[in-house]
C-alpha cells in the first residue's frame, strides 16, 4: 500500500514505516531549499519518535532518500543524530560523510539539493525513508539523476 504521495506504508514483509513529524517542512518556509539555509522556525519533533532510531556502532543510521514525483529511489546515505535533526529542522536532507568525517548538506556544492516532503523510520528504527523534492539535474555525484542506474545479471550494461 502507498501513501497519497507515492510512498509506501508498509516494508517488504508487511513492516509498517512509521511517518516522523514533518508537516512543517513543506516549501512554505523560508529559504528552506536554498544551500546553507536555516529555517527561522524548527519543527517540534516528538522526542520518543527521534528515541526510536537505532544507530550502528559508529552513531549512523541508513538513510534511503525517494523521488518525490517518480518515486525513484535517489540514492543511500547515513545520517548520525544530529545531521537527522539537523534534516528536521531545515526541510532539507543532511548527512554524515563517512569519508569525509563532517556533515554534508546535500547540494551545498552540487546545487542538488533535496528538500524533504516526507520522512520515516522503519520498524526496528535502523534505516530512514526520506521522500524529497530533488532540485538540479540529479542526486548522484557522477551526475545521473540516481545513484541506482547500475543493474545486475545479463541484460546489465
Amino acid at each position: 500500500m502507498r501513501s497519497a504521495t507515492g510512498a509506501p506504508e508498509h516494508g517488504e514483509a508487511g513492516h509498517q514505516l512509521v511517518a516522523l513529524d514533518v508537516a512543517a517542512l513543506q516549501m512554505a518556509r523560508p529559504g528552506a531549499g536554498e544551500a546553507g539555509a536555516t529555517v527561522e522556525h524548527p519543527t517540534v519533533v516528538d522526542h520518543v519518535q527521534l528515541a526510536s532510531v537505532t544507530y550502528n556502532a559508529d552513531g549512523l543510521v541508513a538513510a534511503i532518500v525517494q523521488a518525490h514525483d517518480t518515486g525513484k529511489i535517489l540514492m543511500l546515505a547515513w545520517m548520525n543524530e544530529a545531521t537527522l535533526q539537523l534534516t528536521l529542522r531545515e526541510g532539507r536532507t543532511v548527512f554524515w560523510s563517512r569519508s569525509r568525517q563532517e556533515v554534508w548538506r546535500k547540494g551545498d556544492t552540487s546545487g542538488e539539493v533535496q528538500l524533504v516532503r516526507e520522512a520515516y523510520y522503519d520498524c526496528d528504527g535502523d534505516t530512514l525513508l526520506f521522500v524529497v523534492e530533488q532540485q538540479g539535474a540529479g542526486a548522484c555525484h557522477t551526475g545521473a539523476y540516481s545513484c541506482f542506474f547500475r543493474a545486475f545479471g545479463p541484460e546489465a550494461p
